[in-house]
């Protein structure tokens, strides 16, 4: 009878000390408020990505917003990076009328906030000749492809007689 009252404990402890290292690891893993905030903007900002003979084409929706509050960029040579902030009314119309001010909203289905949206380019296009234009709430970001590279044309040997 003593042997299992301490066997027990003993297990018990044991199989604590080898859940720590899931503990652990789940604190280590848990997402950053930045991540999540960046997550949620990627995914409520769909885009079109097409495919021509002479570039890439991106479409994104982005109603109500200027051309001054889209951010295009690229980052780390290959990735296409398009962001920005879409702002509310209350932060649009800072000085308000006392009535306007109460206003109470019902419903509110138009996303307000920052967006993201990443594109990692393919290796054939050309991050030097980029254009990108918004107009009637579409943004339209144009990426040229490289032109391909010149078949390797077949070299000569001299044959030298011994």
């Amino acid at each position: 009878m003593d042997l299992l009252m301490v066997e027990q404990p003993l297990m018990s402890t044991l199989n604590q000390l080898l859940s720590v290292p899931d503990e652990m690891e789940k604190l280590l893993n848990v997402p950053t408020r930045s991540y999540v905030r960046d997550t949620k903007a990627m995914a409520s900002t769909p885009a079109d990505i097409k495919e021509y003979p002479s570039s890439y084409v991106f479409v994104l929706d982005m109603p109500g917003l200027k051309s001054g509050e889209i951010n295009v960029q690229i980052e780390e040579g290959n990735v296409l990076s398009i962001s920005g902030e879409r702002k509310g009314e209350e932060q649009q119309q800072q000085h308000k009328e006392k009535e306007e001010a109460e206003v109470k909203y019902l419903r509110m289905e138009r996303r307000v906030g920052k967006f993201m949206r990443k594109f990692n380019l393919p290796k054939n296009a050309n991050a030097d000749a980029i254009s990108a234009e918004y107009r009637d709430g579409v943004l339209t970001v144009t990426v040229q492809k490289l032109p391909p590279p010149e078949p390797k044309k077949p070299k000569a040997i001299e044959v030298k007689v011994a």
